[in-house]
Formats: C-alpha cells, structure tokens, sequence
C-alpha cells in the first residue's frame, strides 16, 4: 500500500529569502526584455516614436531596475541580519575582519 506523503514544511523566512534571491536572478532578465523592447515599436515617418521617447523610456527603465534591485538587497540584507542574531557570536581573535 501507498502512503500519502507527508506535506514538506518550510520555514516562513527561509521560503520568503529563496523567493527573493530568485526575484534577484530573474532582474536581469527583466532588464534585458525591457531593454530590448525598442527595438519592437515601430519606426518611420508615419507611425514611429520620436528618439526622444524612446530615451525616456530607457531611462525610466533603468531607474526602475535599480529601485528594485535596491529592494531586494535591502530585504535580503534584513533576512540575513534576523538569521545572523541567532547564532552565538563568536569575539574577534585580533585579527582584522
């Protein structure tokens, strides 16, 4: 007979850190679809956006990439410090850290 296996249980934190080291893989991914979706507007006399837009747009991507990877790290860096009070801390052999 089959047993049903048993649901696997993960910490709260330690999910939240994976998700978000894996937001932080996948942002440059993002920046290079959007990035590369200029190329895909349309061009010429009738119907194109003007350079100007298209800079705009890079711009404002840019900044937003930024933002978000600032973002992540900060909550990474959050998680990191609440693991790192746990642990017994051990006192500096006067050496340089």
């Amino acid at each position: 007979m089959s047993r049903k296996p048993q649901p696997l249980f993960l910490e709260r934190r330690s999910y939240r850190q994976r998700r978000l080291i894996d937001a932080a893989r996948l942002l440059p991914v993002l920046g290079s679809v959007l990035f590369g979706l200029p190329v895909l507007w349309p061009s010429g006399p009738e119907g194109g956006l003007p350079t100007s837009s298209a800079i705009l747009y890079l711009f404002g991507m840019w900044i937003l990439l930024v933002w978000l990877s600032l973002v992540i790290a900060r909550h990474l860096r959050d998680d990191d410090s609440d693991t790192a009070g746990d642990s017994p801390s051990q006192p500096d052999a006067g050496g340089w850290r």
